[in-house]
């Protein structure tokens, strides 16, 4: 729409013309989305960047103070530690995650405190080598029983 409103004339009734008459052009049914109800969305009414938080959400970001998203790497970690194949790998994951949760610490927090301290290794690889035999008594059971 390129045509101005014209001097005299009302926003409301210049913007039910147009509206009016692109309907009797059928440019309105032609439009994506016509007749189909408004995606499910936050409520938008007070925030201004509404738009940019929808977008970050389609696209998978986010965006935390280091400490937060460190806290979620370090939870990443230890799952990851304990679905580790080896030893070794449980050991470079931990030592890993313990040389970034320490130079957090020294620092000063941009964001909320930190509350880690660095993992036990020894500790991690103990609970490691648990799961590992527990799940490997289970699975000789289910053998035995088949």
């Amino acid at each position: 729409m390129t045509e101005r409103k014209p001097p005299g004339v009302s926003f409301e009734s210049w913007v039910d013309r147009q509206i009016r008459e692109a309907e009797a052009r059928g440019e309105i049914a032609a439009l994506p989305g016509v007749g189909k109800p408004l995606s499910e969305g936050p409520d938008t009414s007070y925030d201004e960047l509404w738009w940019v938080k929808q977008k970050m959400a389609r696209e998978g970001l986010s965006v935390l103070p280091p400490t937060l998203a460190l806290r979620k790497e370090a939870e990443d970690a230890l799952v990851a530690a304990r679905r580790a194949p080896s030893e070794g790998a449980v050991r470079r994951i931990v030592t890993e995650i313990n040389v970034k949760i320490r130079d957090m610490m020294f620092k000063p927090p941009p964001g909320p405190p930190l509350g880690l301290k660095p993992y036990d290794v020894d500790e991690v690889v103990r609970e490691w080598r648990e799961a590992r035999e527990t799940r490997a008594g289970q699975a000789e059971r289910t053998e035995r029983a088949e």
